[in-house]
């Protein structure tokens, strides 16, 4: 906010310099960014003017900041004919020249509007002056003191040119579908139901709080003015000038949230620089459109707590001089004010905005440094974060770097990762070695309870059209910073990220990883192979393993994850049975390719709730057991099955027949899968290594081949498996 020296005395008698003032404000929180001399001993100094005080974006509202700094009266805009100020004396009312309807006082609270008769003129040299020391291009006299009051008071204006008003009517309503205008700047924009617009009886005329419209732009042919002086809700302002990319200075104050008090006295202001100039008169009285006037906010300031906060105790008298010369109204009570705050100041909203508001004019050079009176007890534990940090050491133990990608991310790329987009197939068959825990769970419906959901957390009011959406999956992110390492050289990428997904019922943790390149890098023997789904599925168990979390894989179809090479992980939760708490698979070319990764790069991803996986722990006893001292004995058994019979159901079978064997199973792992010549169509040929071993006895073969045979046959009548 350009503030000029002569502009702010009319409102506060000052004698500081420009220097001066610029120091003094500068300690109450507004930075200075320059001070720039003007002829005749007059100054700019340009304050940078904080979000959360729209107020000060004015020569008024700094003029508060002044005279309560220095602790000076301030002359208001006033009716009375020697204001300094002055505002025209009109009364409120109808008018048989313009008529005003608000179609949605949601969107726009208050409108008030009055017409005037344009008489040949020009801007005065002052007038236009001050214009360009703020920054601002003087016009025409009409649009020059729109302008004018809008840096004196705050309070945006437009005028439009009466005769263009078709029915000499005025709609304050949302835009049309598809409806079309034309801005001041010569721009046809199209406008949608989200956004308010002034119209009249036949079509848009302006875009509320942002920019007029072509069609009703005052001229020098105009001969009548109406006067607009309106509060438009701030989120509605700011959504609309974020879709049209159109940024004003009305848009601005708007957004920041204007003063729901001061349209009248806008209009008022303007009325008398149309007169004091000869640039017109009024003509009729002003329509003021206000159907919920809105009560003061009443904040209730005590005196402990202030001098609490502060550190030091600030005198009673001092207090209602700060905040009275603020434009508050101030009332003692029994344990310090009651303090009602004016409509310019939207930030002052409870007790902590007041004490700042002392604090920052009482000098916060004058509080003294003292130790705290009080104790600051120690949160309680977050159990989240040791588990997080355990999962962390194990992935970066297993070679993975840790990754922080952005929560905020493309709806279009979100819809596709939304993890309701599932299907259950039959699982993909797992060729990993692997050792039996003893934790059987067999197949059932997986309950996505949890971890799916259909539906995605949209931003009101987006930075960027990029980031209009909360991820619903830390995936997006992931395959994105693999693509980014791709671009830059690096063939073997391992990541993974732990952090926040939100869906509409709330946020969950989840851990992510994203392979691609080499399965174990390059080595000099050579024999390199490409990472594949059994990789990062092997991962998935490891972690799950050292967490003891009995988790199996179930196959499924998800419109981000190649066909067949993609699965659900499932636990049983506690008194949710068969809980998917996560995905494991291969990431399609649909995704793949817009990244830039290579079609022949595989891209393999995977994904766990992490509350779920907590909540699926089963104890496992930590006691010490001694090292077997009796031999073991492996036996090789293969079998043939139908090619779509999963292996965690195989698994389920072997493990159930091993429970009361003559020779006890200890261990038993899939190490060969093959289908070709000898084995029927629709079939598989699957390879099991079984290990037997006793604690107290050496078996002896007829026992480990009873117990393979039970095992066979075990196999035989579940899935009418064939031995080869």
């Amino acid at each position: 906010m350009r503030l000029v020296l002569s502009w702010l005395k009319e409102f506060v008698d000052v004698s500081a310099s420009a220097q001066e003032i610029a120091e003094t404000i500068g300690l109450r929180g507004f930075e200075v960014a320059s001070i720039e001399p003007l002829d005749g001993g007059d100054a700019v100094i340009d304050f940078e003017i904080t979000a959360n005080r729209p107020d000060c974006l004015s020569v008024l509202g700094l003029a508060r900041e002044v005279a309560t700094a220095y602790d000076l009266p301030i002359a208001p805009p006033s009716t009375d004919p020697g204001a300094r100020v002055r505002l025209a004396t009109l009364p409120a009312g109808a008018s048989d020249r313009i008529a005003v309807s608000v179609h949605d006082d949601d969107l726009c609270p208050r409108y008030a509007a009055a017409v005037a008769d344009v008489m040949a003129a020009s801007s005065p040299a002052w007038m236009a002056s001050r214009l360009v020391a703020a920054d601002v291009r003087p016009i025409s006299p009409i649009v020059d003191i729109t302008n004018y009051v809008n840096l004196e008071i705050g309070q945006p204006m437009h005028a439009f040119d009466h005769a263009a008003l078709a029915g000499a009517e005025i709609h304050v309503r949302r835009a049309r579908k598809g409806e079309t205008i034309t801005t001041l700047d010569g721009v046809a924009r199209t406008l949608d139901p989200e956004m308010l617009v002034i119209a009249d009886r036949d079509r848009a005329q302006a875009v509320a709080g942002v920019m007029g419209g072509a069609a009703s732009e005052v001229s020098a042919r105009t001969g009548t003015v109406v006067f607009e002086s309106a509060y438009f809700k701030p989120a509605s302002v700011r959504r609309t000038s974020r879709r049209l990319g159109l940024k004003t200075e009305a848009s601005t104050r708007f957004e920041r949230g204007a003063d729901i008090g001061a349209q009248a006295m806008a209009i008022q202001r303007a009325v008398a620089l149309m007169e004091q100039i000869g640039a017109g008169r009024p003509s009729g009285p002003i329509v003021d459109c206000y159907p919920r006037p809105r009560e003061p906010k009443s904040i209730h300031l005590r005196r402990e707590r202030l001098a609490l906060v502060l550190g030091v105790p600030v005198p009673n008298s001092d207090v209602v001089r700060i905040l009275c010369r603020l434009g508050l109204e101030v009332a003692p009570s029994a344990d310090g004010w009651d303090a009602t705050a004016p409509t310019f100041r939207v930030d002052l909203l409870r007790e902590a905005d007041l004490i700042e508001e002392v604090g920052r004019h009482y000098g916060f050079d004058k509080l003294e440094a003292t130790f705290p009176v009080m104790t600051q007890p120690a949160p309680p534990p977050d159990p989240r974060i040791p588990r997080d940090q355990l999962v962390r050491r194990l992935l970066t133990a297993a070679g993975l770097s840790e990754a922080v990608t952005f929560g905020f991310i493309e709806a279009n790329a979100a819809e596709l990762f939304i993890p309701a987009a599932t299907e259950r197939t039959q699982s993909p068959q797992s060729t990993h070695p692997s050792t039996s825990s003893g934790r059987a769970l067999m197949v059932s419906p997986s309950n996505h309870a949890g971890f799916a959901f259909d539906r995605l957390v949209r931003i009101a009011n987006p930075l960027s059209a990029k980031f209009d959406t909360l991820r619903p999956s830390l995936l997006p992110g992931l395959v994105d910073a693999v693509a980014h390492n791709r671009r830059h050289g690096r063939r073997d990428v391992r990541l993974f990220e732990i952090g926040t997904r939100f869906a509409p019922e709330g946020e969950t943790r989840s851990v992510a990883l994203a392979w691609t390149g080499g399965a174990a890098g390059d080595h000099w023997s050579g024999g390199a192979r490409e990472v594949d789904f059994f990789d990062v599925k092997g991962a998935v168990e490891h972690l799950c393993d050292v967490l003891e979390v009995p988790a199996r894989f179930e196959g499924v179809r998800a419109p981000f994850l190649v066909t067949g090479q993609a699965a659900s992980v499932v636990v049983a939760d506690g008194a949710e049975r068969d809980a998917t708490i996560g995905l494991v698979g291969q990431v399609t070319p649909a995704v793949a390719d817009p990244r830039g990764l290579p079609g022949q790069d595989r891209v393999l991803v995977a994904e766990l709730n992490l509350d779920l996986l907590a909540r699926a722990r089963v104890a496992v006893s930590d006691a010490a057991r001694p090292l077997p001292r009796q031999p073991f004995v492996v036996r090789d058994l293969s079998i043939v099955v139908p090619g779509a019979l999963p292996a965690e159901i195989i698994r389920g079978t072997i493990l159930a027949a091993g429970r009361s064997l003559p020779a006890p199973l200890a261990a038993f792992s899939f190490f060969d899968r093959y289908q070709g010549k000898g084995v029927p169509d629709g079939a598989v040929s699957l390879s099991i290594r079984l290990t037997f071993q006793a604690a107290d006895r050496t078996l002896t073969d007829a026992e480990v081949q009873r117990s393979v045979e039970t095992i066979l046959a075990a196999l035989v009548r579940e899935h009418n498996a064939v031995q080869r």
